[in-house]
């Protein structure tokens, strides 16, 4: 298929600024948010002189412009930081609360720790609160560095904080959240004469052992909560229910159900079944989570999403996409409205089985549904149409993007490059969403780069490389011009992140 068969709209549509962010929040962007964006991709490197280049917006950057740039650039944090700096700077400006947040956050999520200390330093009166250092928490605690997470919030009183239960609550949550339950417990018992711990505390801790399939040292921290004259909740009982299932002791789980019942009298919630339904699912065993479905019924009660979409999952592995669409259904008419997580998990059995039709009217339904699709969800659909040959629908799916607000990232063009590379006939359209990704200052893959120089040189179109090369050396993006020497074959690059 030659390009000019390719729809109109491929190739008259203006070319947003996209930068590798999912959806943005509002379709309606400003074009002085597409211009500083676009700067901001170009100007990444620290030697790139960004703010002779955002001296023209002096006068246009609002906190709202500035909010929406700073949501849009997750995935650029040094230039983001510059433009917070930067901007902080002009005549009468003042960040929102929201932009603080997010540029605290994509910092310490890239773990530039320094800067992001230097930010909290240099910007007190916008930083120095309990969000911030939550935020902080997590970072350390996803970054393995449990130890500075505690640092960090030993840290709150030099900025005029004074570690509250919630703090300790904040800072246990993240380090159990990423797996390190042993500093956290350790901690736990140097401080806790320090605060007025409650149950919420040890069922905390039990969460994290809950995680990690440790019964026994749920059940002690369980004990120990009982000792210090707190007594048991529904949400203790729920996480030493869970720390025996995931620990393979149903039994012994099942036991607990029916001593909170009888000895504390409490009643189950429907965190209380979640727990055996995500048991079951784990097991295979989907008869059995759906029974406790349906004594939830009975009660009452309605399964959060994340459960509902633990049965979709089994039952899509199971090739049951009918029973599925029932418990979708069912989702929708008892208030738990399902999300992408949801509908990809059917999608994705669609995709395998090539069931075009059905994936397409699944897409519909989302939008019906008010439900966006994410990144995997187009990835599926376009390695699925390419795979069966419907160009067709592929270069609509690719089209509908813009009108649901979603923007490719890299990962989108890696696959149509890579997926129209391997069909005949389609490498001058594979070229085309190559030029696209450059023009649109997204940085390729170097395996998109490869694949493509590979599959040029095999059909004997060096030119046509040489073309694309040329290309990406004349972009604004210095993460594109040095991949122009993959392309060129002049010098192999390692792959940089985002």
């Amino acid at each position: 298929m030659a390009v000019r068969n390719l729809p109109p709209r491929l190739f008259s549509r203006l070319l947003l600024t996209r930068l590798h962010s999912a959806a943005a929040d509002d379709t309606t962007i400003p074009s002085t948010v597409n211009d500083i964006c676009r700067i901001l991709s170009d100007f990444r490197s620290p030697h790139d002189d960004l703010d002779s280049a955002l001296r023209p917006f002096s006068a246009s950057v609002s906190p709202a412009v500035g909010e929406q740039v700073l949501k849009r650039c997750r995935r650029l944090p040094s230039p983001s930081h510059r433009f917070f700096i930067w901007s902080s700077y002009l005549p009468d400006f003042l960040h929102t609360p929201t932009s603080c947040n997010v540029v605290l956050d994509l910092l310490a999520s890239a773990r530039l720790f320094p800067l992001a200390w230097s930010l909290l330093s240099d910007f007190r009166p916008n930083f120095a609160n309990s969000s911030s250092f939550r935020l902080l928490f997590r970072a350390y605690a996803g970054a393995s560095l449990p130890d500075d997470a505690i640092r960090a919030f030993r840290r709150m009183p030099d900025f005029g904080l004074r570690p509250g239960v919630e703090d300790l609550h904040n800072l246990i949550s993240s380090l159990c959240h990423y797996g390190h339950i042993i500093p956290a417990e350790l901690f736990f018992h140097k401080c806790k004469s320090q605060f007025p711990i409650t149950q919420k505390t040890y069922t905390l801790l039990m969460n994290g052992w809950a995680s990690m399939g440790k019964p026994r040292e749920a059940r002690h921290l369980f004990e120990e909560m009982l000792s210090q004259g707190h007594s048991a909740d529904i949400a203790a009982y729920n996480s030493l229910m869970a720390a025996h299932c995931k620990g393979g002791e149903l039994d012994a789980a099942l036991k607990l159900f029916q001593e909170m019942k009888t000895l504390h009298m409490l009643v189950p919630n429907a965190a209380s079944h979640a727990v055996f339904i995500r048991s079951y699912c784990e097991s295979k065993d989907v008869d059995s989570a759906l029974r406790i479905i349906h004594r939830m019924k009975l009660h009452d009660q309605t399964p959060n999403v994340f459960t509902y979409n633990a049965i979709i999952k089994l039952m899509c592995e199971n090739g049951k996409a009918e029973d599925a669409y029932q418990l979708l259904d069912e989702m929708m008419e008892r208030g738990a409205k399902p999300d992408t997580w949801s509908y990809n998990a059917i999608l994705s059995l669609h995709c395998k089985l090539r069931e075009v039709n059905r994936a397409l009217k699944l897409l519909s339904r989302m939008d019906r549904d008010s439900c966006l699709p994410d990144r995997h969800t187009y990835n599926m659909l376009l390695k699925m149409l390419i795979a069966v040959g419907r160009f067709d629908r592929l270069f609509e799916v690719w089209e509908s993007m813009d009108g649901r607000g979603f923007f490719p990232s890299a990962s989108s063009y890696a696959v149509m490059v890579h997926g129209l590379c391997r069909k005949s006939g389609m490498i001058d359209v594979a070229c085309r969403y190559f030029e696209m990704m450059v023009e649109e200052g997204i940085p390729p893959y170097l395996s998109t780069c490869e694949v493509l120089r590979g599959e040029l040189r095999r059909l004997g179109l060096g030119a046509k490389i040489e073309v694309l090369a040329d290309k990406m050396r004349r972009s604004t993006s210095c993460n594109i011009q040095e991949l122009s020497k993959a392309m060129d074959g002049s010098m192999i690059v390692e792959e940089k992140p985002g």
